[in-house]
């Protein structure tokens, strides 16, 4: 930022907007509130959920309380959105009850927000609904800690990176990263030799999307894990994730500090350096900064 603007800059605080699609609404949120709350600027948060049917997994009360529908917040505008991931990754999109109120939802946050971040199972259906890019199956499923590497070093989203970071997977589905460098709306920041392209921007600075979960806390993995093998559907060890590849010994956290470092730059600048101070002059005319 220049000095001039840093003298002058107006403040206030961020509203963002976050569509919570995971089962856990509690876990998924809070990994999520402790992310943005690692940072300086003072966020203001909207939960949003799909739709009204009850949660399984999440009392009434909590739901009541705390979450919106689309109708209470499609005439708002926001600085940013995040789209949390979804036990969805073997179904068909148009299969999926509620595939177009997420639609309309991606739709709307093109002309109503200023930058909307895709997780894992979100960032799938944001790069085939907004660029038509197909997703494939996997015939196992992509759990684990992988190592990834930057592929563009010069963009803002990467500063403080290392060359080489570790991130979680958790999917049954992938996008051809030869697909994604073809596409001249989309860059590929980093990647990995095994899980594929993880972060991935559009040209304008508007979408980003991360095939990963930077979110997870220690133990999710592991809460996935067993989950599994008690349904009995006899999962493959997450990779790279228990010390000496042992499920009963402790798992290994090496992706919290890059986690932190990818939202308190998304959110400085990608959100608060491009988003209007008044949300009212946010509308699809409003000129974003273009990738190089």
């Amino acid at each position: 930022m220049s000095e001039t603007r840093a003298a002058n800059q107006d403040i206030r605080p961020m509203r963002v907007l976050l569509l919570n699609l995971m089962p856990n609404k509690i876990e998924t949120e809070t990994q999520i509130l402790r992310l943005l709350g690692n940072t300086p600027l003072q966020v203001d948060i909207d939960l949003l959920r799909i739709h009204d049917k009850a949660s399984k997994h999440t009392s009434v009360d909590h739901m009541n309380a705390f979450y919106r529908d689309f109708e209470q917040v499609r005439h708002n505008n926001y600085d940013g959105l995040i789209i949390t991931g979804a036990p969805l990754g073997q179904i068909d999109f148009a299969e999926v009850s509620y595939w177009q109120h997420i639609q309309q939802i991606i739709d709307w946050s093109q002309s109503h927000v200023t930058s909307t971040l895709f997780l894992c199972w979100a960032a799938h259906a944001g790069l085939y609904h907004l660029y038509g890019l197909e997703r494939t199956i996997l015939p196992v499923k992509r759990s684990g800690v992988f190592l990834h590497q930057r592929v563009n070093q010069h963009f803002p989203l990467l500063r403080g990176f290392d060359d080489e970071f570790y991130a979680p997977h958790s999917r049954f589905a992938e996008m051809d990263i030869k697909q994604i460098h073809e596409h001249p709306d989309l860059t590929v920041l980093a990647s990995s030799d095994e899980a594929g392209a993880y972060l991935v921007l559009s040209r304008d600075n508007r979408n980003l999307f991360v095939t990963g979960h930077p979110e997870y806390n220690k133990v999710t993995l592991n809460d996935e894990y067993q989950r599994d093998v008690e349904l009995g559907l006899a999962p493959q060890l997450p990779q790279n994730y228990y010390k000496n590849d042992d499920p009963n010994a402790a798992a290994i956290a090496r992706w919290h500090s890059h986690g932190s470092l990818l939202i308190s730059n998304w959110l400085n600048y990608y959100v608060y350096q491009l988003t209007p101070y008044d949300l009212s002059d946010l509308s699809a005319t409003t000129p974003w900064e273009s990738n190089p």
